[in-house]
């Protein structure tokens, strides 16, 4: 999708193309990839102060039980992902994913506690799709994808002193709590989470608002504006998965090394064991493993291998083992980066394979992940 005017455009637009962004599509929407500064610095200056990322191309839903009982939206919504919702306390987030029946990954989300609802934020090439799985299997909830807001991300050691500029309390959250506070006299829902690795917040906006509360940020000295580039990058670093590249409805979530993720409740004996679409498999591969996992992988030099390079056990490329499925220059550690699927066999820190570049075999060494060493505020 080449032609801009049919691209959908976030509350931001002005703001991006008055900083100089070079503009892109992405998921039906025009986004900044990178601002003047440039990537490599872009993410340097996540690292060291704070970035501000506009991410409002993705969706935020409500989930609401006709009842106006949170446990009745919580019941219905764990019947969709095998998370533990019940016990989630009001103002904490937490992180999920929906399954399909095969076991495998339909979209990864955040799920936060709002008291009489639940507040759940989506992928933007997800959005239509996981709003229509929900509607169509939670028919005793209200489901509304909440349009006229923005959403923005502030990351990097700085970013607690900066957002204190417009809130002095936000040093009294830790990572996963959700607040909504008042920014700028707007009526904000703040969560103390992001996908940089670093410590940090995303801020739910009135979207009439958002040019005014992002504008003010971005007066903080140590704030810039970070485009999707150094987006990726970061969060390739911190090991996070990126849904469309390290899983899909290919993937399972003990496949993708996401087991962290799934809840003693909702695991074999616990009290609401399964429930969830696949879980048999997903069960069955937590207690029996994988024939695959989703390991980090650093090629050698500093030449980055990207996505889909095939991978293989040998240097003449004669047993393939899987492929990369995210690959950049990762900026803090000084080199390349990658992650990607490998047989168990394989999967050990420390193992070398080989990646397939233009019909050359390049050595890689399985590592662990993350790359960098997360600073979330626990």
């Amino acid at each position: 999708m080449d032609d801009h005017s049919v691209l959908k455009t976030t509350p931001l637009n002005a703001l991006h193309l008055s900083l100089g962004a070079k503009m892109v599509p992405f998921a039906g929407y025009d986004m900044p990839v990178q601002y003047p500064l440039g990537v490599m610095k872009e993410h340097l200056h996540t690292r060291a102060a704070a970035g501000l990322f506009d991410v409002s191309h993705m969706g935020q839903v409500i989930v609401r039980a006709k009842s106006g009982d949170y446990a009745d939206a919580a019941l219905a919504l764990e019947k969709l992902v095998p998370v533990d919702i019940l016990s989630l306390k009001e103002g904490r987030q937490r992180y999920g994913f929906f399954t399909d029946d095969n076991g495998c990954i339909l979209d990864d989300l955040m799920i936060t506690n709002r008291g009489d609802h639940l507040l759940v934020v989506v992928n933007a090439a997800c959005k239509d799709a996981d709003l229509a799985h929900m509607k169509a299997h939670l028919p005793d909830c209200d489901v509304t994808l909440l349009d006229d807001r923005a959403l923005i991300a502030l990351q990097g050691p700085r970013a607690e002193a900066v957002l204190a500029e417009l809130w002095a309390g936000v040093s009294s959250m830790k990572f996963m709590d959700v607040r909504e506070v008042p920014l700028h006299d707007v009526a904000c829902i703040i969560s103390r989470s992001g996908y940089s690795g670093e410590d940090g917040f995303e801020i739910s906006i009135p979207q009439d608002h958002a040019m005014s509360v992002a504008k003010a940020l971005l007066e903080h000295p140590d704030c810039e504006a970070i485009g999707l580039g150094a987006r990726d990058s970061l969060r390739l670093e911190a090991g996070l998965c990126l849904y469309g590249n390290d899983i899909d409805t290919t993937t399972s979530p003990i496949e993708a090394s996401l087991e962290w993720a799934l809840q003693k409740a909702r695991k074999a004996g616990g009290d609401r064991e399964g429930g969830f679409p696949g879980a048999d498999r997903i069960l069955g591969e937590l207690a029996d493993g994988t024939s695959r996992r989703r390991v980090g992988l650093k090629p050698e030099g500093k030449a980055p291998v990207r996505s889909h390079a095939k991978l293989f056990a040998d240097a003449d490329g004669l047993k393939e083992l899987g492929e990369v499925t995210s690959g950049t220059f990762g900026p803090t550690v000084e080199g390349p980066v990658a992650m990607g699927y490998v047989p168990v066999s394989h999967a050990v820190a420390g193992t070398q394979v080989f990646a397939e570049v233009r019909g050359k075999y390049l050595p890689m060494t399985v590592a662990a992940l993350p790359f960098i060493t997360p600073t979330y505020k626990r």
